[in-house]
Formats: C-alpha cells, structure tokens, sequence
C-alpha cells in the first residue's frame, strides 16, 4: 500500500518536519522588528536635525503597509503552541508584548496626518490587534506557555490598554482640533493680508526681508497648528511617553533581573522551535523598545518641563478640567438620529435609547482617559519641580570660583531674528495659554534657520550665467529668441512657457560644431541648478494646469539632452562631430523638428483638431518649440556667418541667461503664494519649503533687485508670452517695486496712481 504524503508508513500523521521552517519565521520576525526599528530611528534622527524635540513622525506613520508589518513583528506574543522554555524565549515573548506599546506611544502623532475615516480605520485595525494580543497571552498563562514574568506581562497588557484607549481619545478629538485650528489660521491669514496694507514703512526694506518677515509669521501659523504638533503636544500624547517608559523600564526590569539574579528563576529545559533565530529577534525588538522610547519620554519630558514653571498657577480644578473638543464628536454623535430607518416606532425607540445609553458611556469614558492623562502630566510635574529644586539646591553648594569658570561660554549666541511680536500667529487649544510664550520662543528662529540652511545650498553656477543677463535691456533674449517672421506651422501658434525654449536652446548648444565642451558641460550643470526653480514657478503660476503639456515637453526634451545627448531620437553629440557650420547644424535641426512635428502631428491628429495648442501632445509641442527657435536664429546672419560656432554659442547663453533671469523675477511672487495654498496637514511642510527656497535663492533675488527691478516688475508674476509681448511693443515702463503679499489680492484691483506697472494692450 502506498504511504498517504504526511503520513508515516502506519498512516499516523508525520509531524517530525512541522517545526523545521521556524527559524526562517523568526528571521521574517526580526526582519519586521528590524523595520520597525529604522522607521522609528529614522524619525528619531530626523527630529533631532531638524530640532524638533516633539519628533514628528514621517517614516513611521500608521497606514495598511505598516499594521502588517507590525502585526507580522508581534508574532510571539499570538503564538499560542510554540514551545519556549528557555529564558531568552519567554523574554523573548516580553520583548515582543513591550514593543506594542512603543509602536503604539511612538505613532500618536501620526493620527493628525490621514483623513478622518483613515484615522479610525487605522485605529480600529491597532485596536483588533492589542485586543488579540492581550487575549493570546491570557490564553498562554493558562496553558502555560507562559510560566514566568507574570507580574511584567500583567502590567504591560494594562499599559496596552491604557496606550490603546489614549490613542482612541486622540482620534476622538482630531476633527474637533482641525476644525478649531482651521477657523483660527483663516481669521490670522485675513489679518496677516490686511496689515501689509497699514505698514507703509516696510516699502522700505529690501524684498528678502520682507518676504522673510511674512514667512515668519506664516511659519509660526502653520508650526503651531500642525496636526502632529498639536498631538504631540496634547496631554494624551505626552502621558503616553510616561506610559510608554513605564513599560520599558518593566522589559529592561525583567531581563536585568533574569540575568543578575538567576537564583530567583527556574527554567523549563528542552527546544523552542524558533532554534537560534529568537536571539535575533530578542536583540531586534530590545533594540527597537529602547529606541522608540527615546520620542515618546522626550514629548512627555518635554511638555512636563515646559509646564513646571507655571505648576503654581492657576487652581487644581482649573488644570483638571476637560476641554469641550475632547466630547465634541461623541456629543454630535449622541444629539444625532440613527443612520438607519426602523420602522416599528417602539423599536426604533429602543434603538435610539440604546445608542444614548452607550454614547453617554463612551462620553464619560472619554472624560475618565483625558482626566487620567492630566493626572499623571501633574504627578510628573510635581515631581520634576522636586528634582529641579534639588539640582538647583546642589548648584548653590557649588563654589563660587567653579561658577566663575563655569560662566565663561562658547561664545556663541543664536542671532537675533527681526523684532516682530508673534503672539497672535502662535495658534493654540483651548487649555494651552500657558504654552504661548513657549512656543513663540522656540520657534521665532526657526525662519532664519532654514533660510541659513538654504543660503549653504545656493547655486553658484546658476548666479555665475545671471551675471550676463542683459539686466538693463529688460531681459532681450527673451524676446529674441522666437521670431513673428518665421512662418507658423499651424494657423494656432503654440505658447512656449519658461522650462521649454531654455531646454530646446541647450539642446542647439550641444549640437553646435567646434565648441569647447568644457563650455557646454558647464552650462548643462548650470540648467540643472536652474530648471528646478522654474518648474518650481511654472507649477506655481499654473494652478489651472494650461501649461501642463509644455512642461512635459520639457521633462522629456532635458531628460533626453542631459543623459544621453539626445534632443527626442536625434544624437546631437554626433551631429556636433560632422564638422558642419552653425548654419547647416541649425537647418539640419529645424529640418528634423518639422519632420518630426509633421508626424507626431499626423499621429495624434485627432487630438490636435480638438484641443488647442497648449493642450497638444508633448512631442508636438518640443518638435515645433525646436523648428521655430533654429528657423529664428537663420534669420540673424550676423550670429552665423563664422564657422566656429562661438559666436552663436554666446547669443545662445545670453538668452538663456534672460530667460532663467526673467523667470526669477517670479520667485518672491510665488514663494509667497506657495504659504497660502495647501491643506492644514500639508502646510508646515510647504512653508518650510518656501522657506528653504527663499534661502537658496538669496542671493539671487537681491541681485535682481538690485540691477533689474528699477525697469521690471519685480513682483507681479507673469507667464513667458507676457515678457515677449512687452518686448515686441517696446512698452517698457519703470517704475517702484510691489510688495509680494499685495499681489495675491491685487491681482484683480487697478493699480495705483502711484505705481508703475508694464503696459500691456
């Protein structure tokens, strides 16, 4: 008879090889700790460069991809068979039960930056998960599996719990705080817009400052009303970190204890299936407790510290009482009717009074969690203020000669940021008066940091080429470029936009003959400094996405001529060795863009017919970018009556030196702008970011300011066909820079008597 496959030769099941794929289960297992440990390192790390002692969290953020992960990484704690007699393996299951509660003090903040619905879905999957934890061990006291550590893992399941309910009161209270925050910021950036217009004496500072004085304020707006900030600076979010050294300390307790004091323990002998890989993932999950414990203890300490210079103000039941955006939701919920229709009057009753009955429960019990969160936030105040009292009390018995010596300092002194008074752009909760002060003096520096950051990336080679702008002339190449007598390929012309004739002329650059390719290398290093700032203004400008397509034409002309010296599929590299002339280079590239726009057009002809030109297919639009530009250089004998191609060369940089220049008389126009239109989860970010950018290009704006804003407007942002056609009426006009806060509400007011604008018919 022929033996069944899992059975042995007497038809018992053959279970002798169950147990071989453990350690590469716990390989798997460690490996998951191992990620949980780099994301929370990594945010760690991050919060320290960028001085953030609160430790935002933006690599380990809670999200379907992570709750597998951690699931996958608190395996031994649901193991319910698994043998684990030595005492590596039952600290082993320990580690994994303490780890949950790192995860879950750690991702707090993360709860600000989804969406309602994410948020409690995420919520509702961590709760599935600590609910079938705290079941599994249960389980395993009974059976024994577990055998010792009990006291540990008893209070880690209710430091679980504690964790898991903070963590539903956080949720709770999050479309509350948004909303309140939100209302707040609009009211702030009303009467931010408003006071550029009462301030007269700021016309007189240079733009940079200006700009970097509304960036000030914007940044100390969108700082403090920043959803994971304002979580983390909750009292739900700081009594986690206690909660979550707590159970720390009890994981370090109990392995200190195992090991020192071995006579207080006795371990079962035999095998754990998981062989050699537990020790890898008791070293993985140790490692990952004490590191994600580092953020969670820092915001409690943090917070506890601020607060403990104002322990004697304010009553006892002042501080313990619990603001109306905790129950807001829970409340909306209670007054509301039943999402479902039941039919039978004396059911639905029943039904209605039932969700009261549970509402009014889930409300007290939301008041229990908050009131226990501030209770423990005022013991640890209390006993900071007892250890504070004491360092100082030991620094008074110092002698007076170390204090001498001791007082002799580094010498460096943070440098003094703009007097401003910022207080009313500190955005704060109900409950958080006392924080004001504090936050405002940790974060008035902040803008200056960042600009300081930006100012050490600044692109040097792209400020060398703007040294050649024809600053005076108002930027001529930027008319010179494209000519009116070139002949239209189609009755529609097509736009240019800023990116696309800058890529398109260095694409003719790198196929010129017998130029030094020093030279040319420089100036595509130099456009790759330069691009990102004008897609970073293209993108800006162009909320309604017109110009999408001629950015893509962009994108994929400069991924082309960068990489591979290839403008679409012709080699210019090759077509610079031929030892042509300008001329016969130049005929040779408009002939292969009209050939190529001919086709690509005959292609998507049906688009074309359709749509206008700006809205036609990326190809379309470099090909007849390409063809116009070469037929409008022919037409300038003078550039190309020499062979060399030096000649041409040079015309060829200064227009791109007046297009990047006008270009960048956008940028404080739409640094600004960039401030004011994102959502609240996105904000902190994209001011941060307009901050970084006004540092990079410092240097450039004064420039510009200083040579070119006496001739053109240096504020009002303005597209390429604009610059081209103010350039063919002459219709320059001089006159006094706009401030840039002006121009977002401006834009639809005539302008003033006494300003000067250009004049476009």
């Amino acid at each position: 008879m022929m033996a069944i496959i899992g059975c042995d030769s007497k038809g018992y099941m053959d279970d002798t090889k169950f147990s071989k794929p453990m350690p590469w289960i716990g390989i798997y297992i460690a490996l998951a700790s191992l990620a949980c440990l780099i994301a929370m390192a990594a945010d760690l790390i991050n919060g320290i460069r960028g001085r953030k002692l609160w430790f935002p969290c933006k690599f380990f953020c809670l999200n379907a991809t992570s709750l597998a992960i951690i699931a996958v990484a608190v395996k031994l704690s649901v193991d319910l068979n698994t043998p684990m007699p030595h005492r590596r393996d039952q600290l082993s299951k320990l580690s994994s039960s303490a780890m949950i509660c790192t995860i879950m003090a750690n991702s707090i903040p993360t709860l600000g930056i989804t969406e309602n619905k994410d948020t409690m879905m995420n919520l509702m999957a961590m709760a599935i998960l600590v609910v079938t934890m705290i079941v599994n061990i249960c389980i395993q006291f009974v059976t024994g599996v577990i055998y010792v550590f009990w006291v540990e893992h008893a209070v880690i399941m209710l430091l679980m719990l504690i964790l898991l309910c903070t963590m539903t009161s956080s949720a709770i209270s999050i479309p509350k705080i948004k909303h309140h925050l939100e209302m707040k910021y609009k009211v702030n950036e009303e009467a931010l817009k408003e006071s550029s217009t009462l301030f007269r004496e700021e016309k007189e500072m240079q733009i940079v400052n200006r700009l970097r004085n509304k960036l000030m304020k914007f940044w100390m707006m969108t700082h403090t009303s920043s959803p994971q900030f304002v979580l983390g600076r909750s009292v739900t979010c700081t009594a986690s970190g206690g909660f979550s050294l707590l159970s720390t300390m009890t994981l370090i307790e109990a392995m200190l204890r195992s090991y020192l004091m071995p006579w207080s323990f006795k371990f079962c002998t035999g095998n754990c299936d998981y062989n050699w890989s537990i020790i890898l993932i008791l070293i993985v999950q140790v490692a990952a407790v004490v590191v994600g414990t580092i953020a969670p203890a820092f915001r409690w300490f943090v917070c506890i510290n601020y607060r403990c210079s104002k322990v004697g103000n304010g009553s006892c039941k002042r501080r313990f009482h619990v603001e109306e955006y905790w129950t807001t939701k829970l409340v909306t919920i209670k007054e509301s009717p039943l999402g479902f229709r039941i039919h039978n009057r004396h059911y639905r009753k029943l039904a209605h009074d039932a969700k009261l009955l549970l509402m009014c429960f889930c409300i007290k019990l939301q008041l229990g969690i908050v009131l226990m969160c501030k209770a423990t936030q005022y013991v640890s105040i209390f006993i900071m203020c007892w250890i504070r009292a004491c360092y100082d009390h030991c620094k008074k018995l110092k002698p007076k000669f170390v204090s001498s010596v001791s007082s002799v300092g580094s010498g460096t002194e943070s440098r003094p940021g703009p007097n401003i008074d910022l207080r009313r752009f500190v955005l704060h909760l109900e409950g958080e008066e006392e924080f004001v002060e504090v936050m405002m003096k940790h974060n008035r520096d902040a803008t200056n940091h960042w600009v300081e950051v930006g100012e050490k990336m600044q692109p040097k080679l792209l400020i060398e080429l703007l040294e050649k702008c024809s600053f005076l002339e108002g930027f001529k190449g930027v008319g010179a470029f494209d000519t009116d007598q070139v002949p239209s390929l189609h009755a529609a012309e097509a736009p240019h936009g800023w990116s696309l004739p800058l890529v398109t002329l260095a694409s003719i650059v790198v196929a010129l003959p017998n130029i030094n390719r020093c030279s040319v290398k420089k100036l595509l290093s130099t456009l790759n400094e330069g691009i990102p700032y004008v897609n970073f203004i293209e993108k800006n400008l162009d909320k309604e996405g017109n110009l999408f397509k001629l950015r893509k034409a962009a994108e994929i002309v400069w991924l082309g001529v960068d990489l591979y010296d290839k403008w679409l599929d012709v080699d210019l590299h090759e077509l610079s060795l031929q030892d042509k002339s300008p001329k016969e280079t130049l005929e040779k590239l408009a002939d292969a863009a009209k050939i190529r726009y001919e086709k690509f057009k005959a292609k998507y002809n049906h688009i074309c017919i359709k749509l206008s030109p700006s809205f036609w297919p990326p190809k379309v639009l470099a090909s007849h970018s390409m063809y116009r530009i070469c037929k409008t250089a022919l037409l300038n004998h003078e550039l190309i009556r020499d062979n060399s191609g030096e000649r041409l060369f040079e015309a060829l940089k200064v227009m791109i030196s007046d297009i990047l220049g006008a270009c960048l008389t956008n940028l404080p126009r739409v640094i600004y702008k960039k401030c004011m239109n994102s959502t609240i989860e996105e904000r902190e970010d994209t001011v941060r970011h307009a901050v970084y950018i006004l540092g990079k290009t410092k240097k450039i704006i004064e420039m510009l300011e200083k040579r070119a804003f006496p001739q053109v407007d240096f504020c009002r942002g303005t597209y390429i066909e604009d610059w081209r056609l103010m350039h063919k009426q002459k219709s320059l006009v001089y006159f006094v820079p706009s401030s840039p806060e002006n121009d977002t509400y401006a834009d639809a007011a005539p302008p003033k008597s006494s300003d000067l604008y250009l004049n476009i018919d």
